[in-house]
């Protein structure tokens, strides 16, 4: 068939053959595909679905097209977690760590934040001269030496998908949950990872809004990555309002610190000791998720996970002294004040919002060219059904300029619901 009769097949509503998914991802990834044609067909694809087996066929296809790395050679099982993403979502920068004392080796490759959405490696490269563009021997060379790498996906891994989600993003075709789990799952297997913990986000600061399209992402996530031969699980967890207080690079990394030295807020702390506790369980070394949990919480009582944090930032070539000294890291030239307009209970969030408030602050991108300010963002203190008084500090505006300050703080503003009755905070964990 020819692309054109393909993208046809696909338009009416047909099941492609694996093959015929191959070809077509292939033919992309080295240009004998044309955008243009790319892009009806994933718009067929948006429309009218993708099969599991379709589904499968796509993954599989996109992780040939291009290096898969081999970390055969460090020993034990790798592991990696994935979060689909959210605001002021910290977890890797602890998570990481605190796996990595356990002695479940860490090979992560992250990305880049876009919109209200962070990005791990933008929260790493606020640290001064941290690297994350390491190549694929440096980047085994560590995880076997320090037991932990969070780096930058290189040009020859996954081609199929840089190409694919470039195009997703210019044609109105990202939100189609197969070929989100396409863009995942076969990044996690090129890069090497024996086993891949998947937090799924759901709430207002999530890319999944509701419980329902959240389950739909996790169920295909697990049964693609499965059927791909990994070792996968997958948990839910609330965006409804920021994970932690902090929101911005610097900010992030700060508070993961504070996090690891047993002084992070309680949320972000929770819900990290039991991503560790998961983490342990697939990487072998704990007999079921209690033990992982109770071994997590040893790792961050004893200091090794803040040990491990140093040893990693100075093998990327990072200042270890910000570990000790986190007024080290970038600081803001201004910093406003937001206060309460009424008092009340702080009953509702909308942390889309609030990340975009941290965007205007400088701390995002509105497109993937736009440089960040890594001082930038927002400290929030209370949290949902919290008591606040007209005039309390609710939060503080990190930025480069009065007028940054001001235009995040408006958008804050909008974004927290004061009420006169009291409402309960949302559950972190929704399943798993």
């Amino acid at each position: 068939m020819t692309f054109e009769q393909l993208i046809a097949s696909k338009r009416d509503g047909a099941e492609h053959t694996p093959e015929q998914i191959e070809r077509i991802v292939s033919a992309f990834a080295t240009g004998q595909m044309p955008d243009y044609q790319m892009s009806a067909w994933l718009m067929a694809a948006l429309l009218n679905g993708l099969t599991a087996d379709e589904t499968v066929a796509l993954t599989g296809a996109m992780v040939r097209s291009g290096r898969v790395v081999d970390l055969s050679e460090i020993h034990g099982v790798k592991v990696d977690k994935h979060s689909t993403g959210g605001v002021a979502d910290t977890t890797t920068l602890v998570v990481a760590p605190l796996v990595a004392a356990l002695g479940v080796p860490v090979a992560k490759m992250s990305g880049r934040g876009l919109g209200h959405t962070g990005g791990t490696l933008d929260k790493l490269e606020a640290i001064p001269g941290m690297r994350v563009e390491l190549d694929a021997e440096e980047f085994i060379e560590q995880v076997r030496e320090v037991g932990i790498a969070v780096i930058a996906q290189s040009p020859d891994i996954d081609p199929a998908d840089k190409k694919m989600y470039a195009l997703r993003d210019v044609t109105a075709t990202v939100p189609s949950i197969p070929l989100i789990v396409g863009s995942i799952i076969s990044k996690k297997i090129a890069g090497g990872a024996d086993a891949i913990l998947l937090d799924v986000k759901v709430g207002s600061g999530a890319f999944m809004k509701t419980i329902k399209d959240a389950e739909a992402l996790a169920d295909a996530l697990v049964r693609t990555g499965e059927a791909l031969g990994k070792q996968v699980h997958s948990v839910m967890t609330g965006m409804d309002q920021p994970l932690g207080t902090a929101v911005g690079n610097a900010l992030e990394v700060a508070e993961a610190i504070r996090t690891l030295k047993g002084e992070g807020p309680p949320d972000l702390t929770e819900v990290c000791l039991a991503l560790t506790g998961k983490m342990a369980l697939l990487g072998g070394v704990a007999a079921d998720e209690r033990e992982g949990r109770a071994m997590a919480e040893r790792a961050l009582r004893s200091g090794e996970g803040v040990r491990v944090m140093t040893r990693w930032i100075a093998a990327q070539g990072g200042d270890p002294y910000i570990v000790e000294n986190p007024e080290r890291l970038p600081r803001a030239w201004v910093t406003h004040e937001v206060r309460a307009t009424r008092a009340g209970y702080v009953t509702a969030t909308n942390a889309e919002a609030i990340g975009r408030a941290a965007m205007l602050a400088g701390a995002g991108r509105a497109t993937p060219t736009d440089v960040i300010d890594p001082a930038a963002g927002l400290v929030l203190e209370p949290r949902i059904g919290d008591a606040v008084e007209r005039g309390e500090r609710i939060a503080t505006v990190h930025a480069a300029t009065d007028a940054r300050c001001a235009e995040a703080e408006a958008m804050l503003l909008s974004a927290i619901t004061i009420s006169d009755v009291r409402t309960e905070p949302p559950p972190l964990f929704l399943k798993g």
